[in-house]
């Protein structure tokens, strides 16, 4: 598909629903105008894999942790993005929706990138908050690998901790322990 085929007017979620998939490139929808940028490199996608997985062994069977879903922050005008890491109800993945709502989801995780890192820090940082959700964890890969966990308080976020090596965190009263390391080593630690 090149730049002339794509559409000319803000996009509606029906709009959205009808766009062919483009396996090459990262797509999303900010306030109905479509946001192109490369995939992420392998390195990126290699912890944000490793991430998921860990979290969703970590969390209580209620919840779940996904890679790269999308999620509707706001129908009108259309917000689509495709966090990192979310955590939704575990009833609700069982369904198998095609993109979840910003209200069922509890957390989000963002692992910075070059291409990504003001996106993550200022602008989702605001999206997600006026979304309403709860919680929102930035991971910088940059040595040392670190993450910032931020809480929603009568909506605004405000940092709930600071980690590097071990970050040791609550979601919904299950503590995590996530080794910051280990998401970035060539092998997974391997229990």
């Amino acid at each position: 598909m090149s730049v002339m085929d794509w559409p000319h007017d803000l996009l509606s979620l029906d709009d959205w629903i009808n766009l062919p998939e483009t396996p090459e490139y990262q797509v999303e929808v900010v306030e109905g105008v479509l946001l192109v940028a490369p995939r992420p490199l392998p390195f990126h996608q290699r912890v944000v894999a490793r991430l998921a997985v860990l979290m969703d062994e970590l969390l209580a069977d209620d919840y779940s942790a996904l890679n790269e879903v999308e999620m509707v922050l706001f129908a009108t005008p259309l917000t689509v993005r495709v966090p990192d890491v979310l955590v939704a109800p575990t009833s609700l993945v069982e369904t198998n929706p095609p993109r979840f709502d910003a209200g069922a989801v509890p957390l989000v995780v963002e692992v910075l990138s070059d291409g990504t890192r003001r996106t993550d820090q200022v602008t989702k940082f605001s999206e997600y908050a006026e979304a309403g959700i709860e919680h929102y964890w930035i991971v910088d890969l940059d040595p040392p690998v670190s993450m910032i966990t931020y809480r929603l308080i009568d909506g605004d976020y405000e940092n709930f901790g600071e980690f590097s090596g071990v970050a040791e965190l609550e979601f919904a009263g299950t503590p995590l322990t996530i080794d910051l390391n280990a998401l970035t080593a060539r092998r997974a630690q391997r229990p």
